[in-house]
This record gives C-alpha cells, structure tokens and sequence, in this order.
C-alpha cells in the first residue's frame, strides 16, 4: 500500500501569547507539498508570529503545530534544516563580506558544492559584482535580495516568506520572483499587504482580524479582493 505523506504544515487551534496577551488564536489549518498559503492581515494581527512559530522559532502557547509530520516544538530538529525562513531582519552577519556571510549558512547546513550555488544564486539575483562588498554597506533593497538567497541556498522544501517584495524595485522583484516563485514540491508561506498578487499566487487563503483571530481560512477561489479588503480591515467576519 502506498503511503500517504502528512501535509507539510498543520496546524489545530494554535494559539500564542505573549504573557497574559493573546496575539495570534484559533488557527487550524493544513498545507500540502507544492501548495502556497498567503496570509493577510493588519498589522499586529500576528501574521509574522505565526511565520517565525513555522519556522520553529516561536513557541505555540496552546494547539498542536506540526511540520513534515514533527511535532512543534519538541520535534523541531526534525524540521528546520528542510526551511527556508525569511523575516523582518536579513540574519546575515554585517561585518562578513556577502560571499562569506552566504558561505556560513552553507556550513550550516553542510550543503555540497556551497561555493558554485552561492555564485548561481548572486547571479540570478543581481548581485554578483556584490560578493565582496560587507554586508552592511549594501543598501535595503540589495539586503533583502542577500536575504532571499540565504533562504533558498540550501533549496528548502518549506519557504517562509515575510514581504518577500519589501525594499525591491520591478528590477529587483523581477530578479527574485524565479528564485522564491512556485515549484512542484516547495511549499510556500507569505505573508503580505498585495492583495491582489497575493490572491494570483495562492493556493490557500488565511486573513487574520486585528485581534489575531481567523476572519477567513479557505482556498483562494472562495474569496475575492474585495472580500479580503474587507476581512483585513475588520469591516467583514
């Protein structure tokens, strides 16, 4: 009999607090591999708690959250090294040169031929004739693209994604987009404010209200652009 694989991410009624505030509650929901959750919501709604507890970096307050079948957090070992995470903060090391600061992830993850990927990767994004330059004297946009290249290096099978397109001109959109864009096996979450390219990449759909609770949770075709503005300014439950 052919086994059947545990969706990647799933999760019953997670909720997190931060002591006796409660900032993200009641989310259920499941994603498979290849498939693309985005997540809406204003700000405060939770939306990055919820990424950096996926990327077992957070710990739920109460629920069960799983990740390729491993029970967050005690699992999380199980888990890590098969994520991509991009958040608010580019985690690479300022005073490394970009070639060096991507080279130490690729020792983190004890990834196999680290220098030719490293050299693809700034390539494809723009950013070779930047390899030897410190990683903080590049500019914002030219940080998140760095970013987005320690995220795939290791070529996760779960991105993260906190407003991929943050600091990115159409150049630098266009540059990242076939680097972070849908795959048959990646699965991906992102979290943004672009309604409309959020609803044309997606699978599935979370809105998150201003309290941190679910206002929809469903495929994308059940919800249009309206319907999200809506839910994201709290107008519609």
């Amino acid at each position: 009999m052919r086994r059947v694989s545990p969706p990647v991410i799933e999760a019953r009624a997670v909720r997190r607090d931060f002591g006796d505030e409660p900032v993200l509650h009641g989310v259920s929901l499941a994603l498979d591999e290849g498939q693309t959750l985005v997540v809406f919501g204003p700000n405060g709604a939770g939306k990055s708690t919820l990424l950096r507890m996926l990327a077992t970096l957070l710990r739920p307050t109460a629920g069960r959250l799983t990740v390729f079948g491993a029970d967050l957090p005690r699992q999380a070992f199980k888990a890590r090294g098969r994520i991509g995470y991009l958040g608010h903060d580019a985690l690479l090391y300022r005073d490394l040169t970009l070639a060096e600061a991507l080279r130490f992830h690729a020792d983190l993850h004890q990834l196999a031929g680290a220098d030719g990927r490293i050299d693809e990767l700034l390539e494809a994004a723009g950013l070779e004739r930047r390899r030897d330059q410190l990683v903080r004297t590049l500019s914002a946009g030219q940080l998140q693209r760095a970013a987005i290249c320690r995220c795939v290096l290791h070529r996760p099978d779960l991105l993260l994604l906190d407003e991929p397109g943050s600091h990115l001109d159409p150049a630098g959109l266009k540059a990242i987009d076939p680097l972070i864009g849908p795959t048959r096996k990646t699965a991906r979450v992102i979290v943004t404010h672009d309604v409309e390219g959020g609803l044309a990449a997606a699978d599935r759909v979370l809105v998150l209200d201003a309290q941190g609770g679910v206002a929809y949770q469903g495929p994308a075709a059940g919800i249009g652009p309206e319907e999200a503005r809506a839910a994201y300014a709290g107008t519609s439950r």
